[in-house]
């Protein structure tokens, strides 16, 4: 693996050393996102053929929530349905019409779900 070539104090990320003692780092103070009760969600189940090659996608929308908790929920999906699949842009995508296995699995973990689309 290469390493990064450094140009200049920029690219080392702000503030290298300073005598100053009233000099900081400016620390990303964000609060993680709490996990959040599955009863208090209502989660959208769809078929999707948009922009897919004519395949369909079971497309889970409506999850709030943090990022590790979907990824997590997506992974279990995936395993449930036995297909393949992704999360993107805080949806859950699954390969193929599994509308009824994930709205089964969903309902099962304790999400309301509600069907979208025909």
């Amino acid at each position: 693996m290469k390493k990064q070539k450094l140009n200049g104090l920029e690219s080392l990320g702000g503030l290298v050393y300073s005598t100053n003692p009233d000099a900081f780092v400016p620390q990303d103070n964000t609060a993680p996102a709490e996990p959040v009760n599955p009863g208090t969600q209502l989660l959208y189940v769809s078929l999707d053929r948009r922009q897919r090659a004519g395949k369909s996608v079971t497309l889970i929308e409506g999850f709030m929530g943090p990022e590790d908790q979907l990824e997590a929920l997506g992974k279990a999906l995936k395993t449930r349905c036995g297909t393949g699949g992704s999360v993107k842009d805080g949806c859950i995508l699954i390969q193929g019409d599994v509308r009824e296995k994930a709205i089964l699995f969903l309902s099962i973990q304790g999400y309301k779900t509600k069907r979208k689309g025909g």
